[in-house]
């Protein structure tokens, strides 16, 4: 059944296990109004991908009718309209988000160096961050700065999982600069020779991946005090648990070949409790001014 024809909640649970399983730490109006967010980014994500009908055409329409302020252009649109107007979303931070999923669809999606792979990063994954602040009434700018650093190691670590899927579908987010020329074809095939030099340098990248990833959640958690605390530990726990795929990828040496991660629920209820436990910090409630120099990259887009 397409993502189009499911509830919000449907969409989550099936899209987004780790947002799904944190959701219900966020009461019932928040949860269902991240769930709505959540479902139309995701319903964006498949028409780019061409898995709804006249999806790439929708798409473009769809980004054309919020620079006019038209509403009505497309039933997703029409259908996400009065959440976008309870929660004042920025328009330039949806369209920076479709920019990213058009820009996807080149016929080889190819990124040259780490200026391109977080500008990419922001666009598909920050611009959520920026947007779920809004969902949860936090509009403060450190806090947003903080948003954005989440979406981004969550993006990072979502690249290094599917190394060998995305390259299978002929995109490769390992930056030339750290890989060189290795094509997304030649990623495919070196998957069965994991002792050549190439597979050593894409499994070296993935290290380098994880370790820039680290260095965004650590930022993006700074972030959680300026949050209700509801929305504290929900944010928390989606953070945990995904930053675990991560973590059990560089347990078994970043073998990228080897298959896709999973989190059991054992496991998710061992990060739900260590994030949990991140609550004691707001009894100093201490603001952490957010390190521009993360931001280098991307200067000139939204709320950078």
């Amino acid at each position: 059944m397409s993502n189009e024809n499911l509830t919000p909640d449907e969409s989550l649970a099936k899209n987004g296990e780790s947002f799904h399983w944190a959701k219900r730490f966020l009461g019932k109006k928040m949860g269902t109004d991240a769930a709505k967010l959540y479902a139309f980014c995701r319903l964006l994500d498949d028409m780019a991908d061409g898995d709804i009908e006249n999806g790439p055409e929708r798409l473009i329409k769809i980004r054309a009718a919020l620079l006019e302020g038209n509403k009505n252009a497309d039933p997703a649109l029409k259908s996400f309209a009065p959440l976008m107007k309870d929660h004042d979303f920025p328009i330039s931070v949806l369209v920076a988000l479709i920019d990213g999923l058009l820009d996807d669809q080149r016929e080889q999606v190819i990124i040259a160096d780490e200026d391109e792979l977080l500008r990419y990063a922001y666009r598909v994954a920050g611009t959520v961050g920026l947007l779920m602040c809004h969902v949860l009434d936090c509009h403060d700018p450190d806090a947003k700065s903080h948003a954005i650093d989440l979406g981004i190691a969550m993006q990072l670590t979502n690249i290094a999982r599917d190394v060998l899927e995305d390259a299978e579908m002929g995109r490769r987010y390992l930056p030339t600069s750290w890989v060189g020329d290795i094509s997304p074809e030649e990623v495919v095939a070196c998957s069965s020779q994991p002792d050549s030099d190439n597979a050593r340098t894409i499994t070296g990248a993935v290290k380098r991946l994880l370790d820039m990833a680290e260095e965004f959640y650590v930022s993006g958690a700074k972030g959680f005090s300026s949050l209700h605390w509801r929305a504290h530990v929900s944010i928390a726990i989606a953070a945990k648990v995904y930053r675990q795929i991560g973590v059990q990828l560089a347990n078994r040496g970043y073998l990228w070949y080897q298959g896709r991660q999973v989190t059991s629920t054992t496991t998710k209820l061992f990060c739900s409790i260590k994030a949990i436990s991140s609550l004691f910090k707001r009894i100093r409630r201490r603001k952490h001014e957010h390190n521009s120099n993360l931001h280098t990259s991307l200067r000139g887009l939204p709320y950078v």
